[in-house]
């Protein structure tokens, strides 16, 4: 069996047109067919044995990394000297509670960060209570209705709200949606269940339930950026480790996971800089983030309290061997909510731009920069690191001025003062 891993992209298999198998490594092939029809294939040969195969699936119904997770867990069957195609056929029905716990072990080396393990337990455990001792060839339309039409509430602006799932948490219930319809194919690979995917979106659930909010949008609600001065001032007076996570991450521009899994280690209070490793930027390249007066504040009074963990947002460990996990996701999401505000941490990513390219004369490859989105080629981006980094270290004092304005009103901050001055 190849060693090497992960040969195909998904841009690769999408364009593939060449009759044949095409491998990924690990004895995962994509089998192009004389009709143009794309399928998965996994090999293996048993000790003494010959070659054997069998069907993962047609693409793109089970994607490249459905294809890649399932291969995964047919390799650890074959290094343990069992038969896939056996242990595929014999293993009895489960019902989905059952089936979702066998799914998430087979995909959890996918994830990057234990917020995911967290999401994922959530949906299986608390939002698919109702449909979890139902056998897996039983699911059928009704049951995921059910689950997405659930009663709920939640508090807008300090308002008290309860309607359906589907309607008044339309992010939510889209990626619970998504996860039952990965969990449902995973069934049918197993062989559990035939026919169409009851949890399947286009085509199907499209014309049972209206378009969620989030879909029509297509962004992750944001704050305007008019409303995030009086909104840190009211986060600044909330006590706790959620609260401090949810400034910091907002004033740095920040994603959640970069923030909640900082170390210790990453930050360099001197020159006032946090380095980001990039194994947990989305770009894959290490990203340095100069820090504001404020931003320094928090980090120090954290360091001042103590702590035994390497997070600098620890999260409590867990049960069963006590290994330590950052702050999960939800503590800032779940604050914001009782805030009263239905917006995203991620959302304060564009509100920051907003405020940058309407209220100051930064230009836009600076901002690109803050954000850490990608600019220009390779030379231009090793050409511009050093100048970017001075000029974003005004960028972030300038917003942090923004987010906490003077109390003197002759006082007007860098950001405003920019924009005046540009008009």
């Amino acid at each position: 069996m190849a060693r090497s891993l992960n040969k195909l992209s998904e841009v690769g298999v999408r364009a593939a047109k060449t009759v044949g198998r095409h491998s990924d490594g690990g004895g995962l092939y994509l089998n192009v067919s004389a009709s143009g029809g794309k399928s998965w294939v996994f090999m293996w040969t048993p000790p003494g044995g010959k070659r054997r195969e069998m069907g993962l699936g047609a693409y793109p119904t089970v994607t490249l990394a459905k294809a890649r997770a399932m291969a995964n867990n047919y390799r650890v069957d074959v290094a343990e000297g069992r038969d896939p195609i056996a242990e595929r056929d014999q293993t009895p029905e489960p019902n989905f509670g059952d089936a979702a716990d066998l799914f998430i072990e087979t995909i959890k080396s996918e994830w990057t960060n234990a917020k995911h393990a967290e999401q994922w337990e959530h949906t299986v455990k608390v939002r698919c209570a109702s449909i979890r001792s139902v056998m897996v060839s039983a699911i059928a339309p009704d049951h995921v209705l059910k689950v997405l039409r659930q009663p709920v509430k939640t508090k807008y602006r300090g308002v008290e709200k309860n309607g359906e799932f589907w309607l008044l948490m339309p992010e939510t219930a889209s990626r619970v949606r998504n996860r039952i319809e990965r969990i449902l194919d995973y069934c049918r690979t197993k062989r559990w269940r035939t026919g169409e995917n009851p949890a399947r979106w286009k085509g199907h659930l499209a014309h049972l339930l209206p378009k969620p909010a989030s879909l029509i949008r297509g962004h992750q609600p944001a704050m305007p950026y008019g409303e995030v001065p009086a909104f840190m001032a009211k986060l600044r007076e909330e006590a706790g480790l959620p609260a401090r996570a949810a400034e910091f991450t907002i004033l740095n521009m920040s994603r959640s996971n970069e923030v909640l899994s900082a170390e210790w280690t990453e930050f360099d209070l001197v020159g006032k800089f946090w380095t980001i490793p990039a194994e947990r930027m989305k770009m894959g390249k290490e990203h340095v983030v100069p820090l504001s007066d404020r931003a320094i504040e928090i980090i120090k009074a954290l360091k001042e309290a103590g702590t035994n963990s390497r997070y600098v947002f620890p999260g409590q460990p867990r049960k069963l061997d006590g290994e330590e996990r950052p702050l999960s996701n939800m503590a800032m999401l779940m604050l914001v909510r009782r805030m009263g505000y239905m917006v995203t941490m991620h959302g304060f990513r564009s509100s920051s731009r907003d405020w940058a390219g309407d209220m100051t004369p930064f230009p836009r490859e600076i901002l690109e920069h803050a954000l850490a989105h990608k600019v220009g080629d390779s030379v231009e981006a090793s050409y511009r690191r050093m100048t970017a980094l001075m000029k974003r270290r005004e960028l972030m004092k300038a917003w942090a001025a923004y987010c906490y304005p003077p109390q003197d009103e002759n006082v007007v901050p860098i950001g405003r003062k920019a924009a005046q001055g540009s008009e």
